[in-house]
């Protein structure tokens, strides 16, 4: 008999490979009375940065709700203390952070929402800076590796006066690599038009220095993700109920067609993940085939958070592991500078931001 390696028996049976190591980067109650919404990104230097919510209640924008990181030098092996990118200020509240790194200038940005008198549900259309019952798009920038942040408000450039709420889809973004938009800066957003909620990319194709904001995708959008897959061309992947929802664009997040369910992600409608593994693969190439998606596996439950790996763009979803089985919630991802893959997510019924990597050798093969 063939005896299979462990992390393929935990694969084939369902539970956590015994290699993954976990952390609690934040605990409910230790400096904060709770910590909400996950975001993990790399630097071009190598450094990982989290950030998240820093919550005085469980409630969402409106609230003084302060946006926090950590950053780790040594691959998540060990982590600096919590500091606070963007802090409560009075009546105003940040919250929902999101990053995104231009590998070309080496700056950060870090992308939340920004409200004073109303949230997503209940913001004012137009699109004033000033307007406290208009929820607000800003991000914080950084370009010494995540020490140091300043920050911007862009609502006037990509929110449409007719829209309603609208807030930066938390965990992380992407830059182009391939074909005639390589280089754009995309985040993704949801937005409120009426009663409908849409998805749409802002995106920048100078750095940084503007933003425009692309065609709306949906309704029955929510907070969504962005890959680029290796023909160039973007997916689109957004929480729903009772399976994910994918679109695609070929002109770099600008318009999106084939807006459908994807029945092989069943989904919650919770916030979840999804990146190429390799992201420095070429373009066309077999590894830049390679997809990871994560998110609560399960039709109506907020529990076990699985990483499922794609290796034809996104086509079919052959292999999983199980990174927490019992309650969980929101969940992003990176692929770490040694070419393992870094989680991090919420545990519980939010009682923990966690941090956990894994060997994606984990996930098996792809063409095996």
């Amino acid at each position: 008999m063939r005896l299979l390696p462990i992390s393929l028996l935990a694969l084939l049976l369902g539970v956590q490979s015994p290699a993954m190591r976990q952390q609690d980067l934040a605990v409910a109650g230790v400096g904060s009375p709770f910590y909400r919404i996950p975001a993990l990104t790399v630097t071009t230097r190598g450094t990982l940065l989290a950030a998240w919510d820093a919550r005085p209640t469980l409630k969402d924008l409106p609230d003084p709700i302060s946006v926090v990181i950590r950053r780790s030098t040594d691959g998540g092996a060990t982590w600096g203390p919590q500091s606070v990118v963007r802090g409560a200020d009075g009546p105003a509240g940040f919250g929902d952070p999101s990053f995104v790194v231009d590998r070309t200038t080496r700056r950060i940005f870090l992308f939340y929402a920004a409200s004073v008198r109303q949230g997503f549900f209940g913001s004012a259309t137009g699109n004033r800076h000033d307007d406290p019952d208009v929820q607000q798009a800003d991000y914080s920038c950084s370009d010494d590796d995540g020490l140091t942040w300043t920050h911007r408000r862009i609502t006037g450039a990509i929110k449409d006066p007719a829209w309603g709420g609208i807030f930066a889809a938390s965990g992380q973004g992407i830059q182009l690599r391939y074909g005639r938009y390589a280089g754009r800066l995309v985040q993704q957003y949801v937005v409120r038009r009426g009663k409908e909620v849409f998805a749409a990319s802002a995106y920048s194709d100078d750095h940084g220095d503007t933003w425009r904001m692309g065609a709306l995708v949906g309704p029955g959008a929510d907070e969504n993700k962005t890959v680029e897959l290796s023909d160039g061309r973007l997916m689109l992947n957004s929480r729903a109920k009772p399976y994910r929802k994918v679109a695609f664009s070929s002109d770099g997040g600008a318009t999106w067609t084939g807006w459908r369910d994807e029945p092989q992600l069943i989904d919650p409608a919770n916030n979840g993940a999804i990146v190429r593994l390799h992201p420095e693969a070429p373009s066309g190439s077999a590894g830049a085939r390679v997809l990871l998606f994560s998110n609560t596996e399960s039709r109506d439950r907020r529990e076990n958070i699985v990483v499922k790996q794609s290796c034809d763009d996104g086509a079919t979803w052959t292999s999983r592991l199980v990174v927490e089985p019992g309650a969980a919630s929101y969940s992003t991802l990176a692929t770490l500078p040694d070419g393992r893959v870094g989680i991090l997510y919420e545990r519980g019924t939010v009682s923990a931001i966690v941090f956990a990597a894994f060997d994606p050798a984990s996930l098996g093969p792809c063409g095996a």
